[in-house]
């Protein structure tokens, strides 16, 4: 008997503390990125900034790739990339960028 007080009340705190957590967004599953073809670079001070699939709100939107020009005094160039958001508990988009 007292085992199964035990069980319940171990369910009961894990589903307590279940509710307690905020719901996933209604996030479809990321669809795999789309190949595209690299037209010849405009110039030396050029990259790449590849497509991605943006999230409208919605339904996943793709963004087609293209160049993005280096300044002078821009660092290094870091791809967009979807990272796990603790602090949200869902994937996010990093938007490309100069570090």
């Amino acid at each position: 008997m007292k085992w199964l007080v035990a069980g319940a009340t171990v369910f009961l705190i894990g589903i307590g503390s279940a509710s307690a957590q905020p719901p996933p967004p209604n996030y479809a599953p990321i669809p795999p990125p789309r190949v595209e073809v690299v037209p010849p670079a405009p110039g030396p001070r050029v990259v790449w900034e590849p497509g991605h699939w943006h999230w409208d709100g919605a339904t996943y939107v793709w963004r087609a790739g293209h160049y993005v020009e280096r300044r002078p005094h821009y660092g290094h160039y870091v791809n967009g990339h979807w990272r796990w958001g603790p602090d949200v508990g869902h994937y996010v988009w990093v938007p490309a960028h100069w570090e």
